[in-house]
């Protein structure tokens, strides 16, 4: 049967609808089950706690579980590997952070190209690391700490939560900018870094606010001072590393990734909701306990960040010789 010329174009305009039509729908039933939050990193430290404080957050305003699942490994590219090869259905979403910006230098070969294969979603915080010390150590200062190091090159024994993590990036920095050497000593995250610093089995960690406040506090680790440029609200008597080394600043950053060609509504509705958990006068005096300063901001936002980020990272990983392990 020949149709109208009329009714050919209706029926062809209806097709060509049909696929937004589908977006829209499935951004409105948007989350349909529970949720997975892959962390690259063990339980416990910060990535984990701000991931399961957005978690949280989201299950009650979205009305379906947003559950974590802790995939530590390869600086976090088994989580990150994981998250590309998902359903890009906003069901599974990637816990990021700088080891992500870190690894498109730090890994010769990849199986995905992170700015590429992952949506950026939306920031979450911003938190700066603090350089601890165990009690015991013979500095506490961070003058005296680098003249200790300059006076005992390679004999100490510098923790992070992996290759390419943001601590030992910050602590690559320190050793370029501050001229020492020390022995890098990888864990599979910052938790079983930290306690071994505790037990005295490693003498340095730079590690996230979140993951020590409360140890400092406590009185089982010292700190010296905070990576970033301005000194941190939840330790403000502890002084910034570039009031002693020029130069320095570096921060742990996190947010929401998803995999590429998740539908455009799911992920706005996904930032939309994450923007209004960050505005709750609650979450941010959560974070700011922890360290944190808030993002927030669009996905074209955090997509900025993570390629300024993968750029200035690159540069301290070539300059460092970093290598994976």
């Amino acid at each position: 049967m020949k149709l109208p010329r009329r009714s050919f174009l209706q029926l062809a305009a209806g097709a060509a609808a049909l696929p937004a039509v589908s977006r829209i729908a499935s951004a409105q039933t948007y989350p349909s089950r529970p949720v997975r939050i892959l962390v690259g990193f063990a339980p416990g430290g910060a990535t984990d706690i701000v991931a399961r404080l957005m978690a949280q957050r989201l299950s009650e305003r979205l009305g379906q579980q947003f559950i974590i699942e802790n995939r530590p490994g390869a600086s976090t590219n088994i989580a990150t590997e994981a998250v590309v090869n998902a359903p890009a259905d906003g069901h599974t979403l990637l816990m990021v952070n700088p080891a992500n910006a870190v690894n498109a230098t730090l890994y010769d070969k990849l199986n995905f190209d992170f700015i590429r294969d992952i949506a950026p979603v939306g920031g979450i915080t911003r938190v700066a690391n603090v350089m601890v010390v165990n009690p015991s150590f013979p500095a506490t200062t961070v003058p005296e700490f680098i003249a200790y190091a300059k006076a005992n090159p390679d004999r100490i024994n510098m923790a992070s939560g992996g290759t390419g993590s943001s601590n030992h990036i910050s602590g690559e920095l320190f050793k370029l900018l501050a001229g020492v050497k020390m022995v890098h000593v990888p864990y599979r995250g910052g938790s079983p870094a930290l306690a071994d610093l505790i037990g005295g089995q490693v003498h340095l960690l730079f590690i996230a606010v979140p993951s020590s406040i409360e140890y400092i506090k406590a009185g089982k680790l010292r700190a010296l001072a905070v990576t970033t440029a301005t000194r941190s609200e939840a330790l403000p008597d502890l002084p910034t590393l570039g009031e002693f080394v020029s130069g320095y600043e570096e921060s742990n950053w996190w947010g929401f990734g998803a995999p590429k060609n998740t539908p455009g509504a799911i992920v706005d509705k996904l930032n939309q909701e994450m923007n209004a958990a960050l505005a709750d006068p609650k979450i941010k005096a959560r974070l700011a306990e922890l360290g944190g300063s808030v993002l927030a901001g669009s996905p074209a936002d955090f997509g900025k960040l993570i390629a300024q980020e993968t750029e200035k990272l690159g540069k301290v990983v070539k300059f460092a010789g970093m290598k994976a392990e």
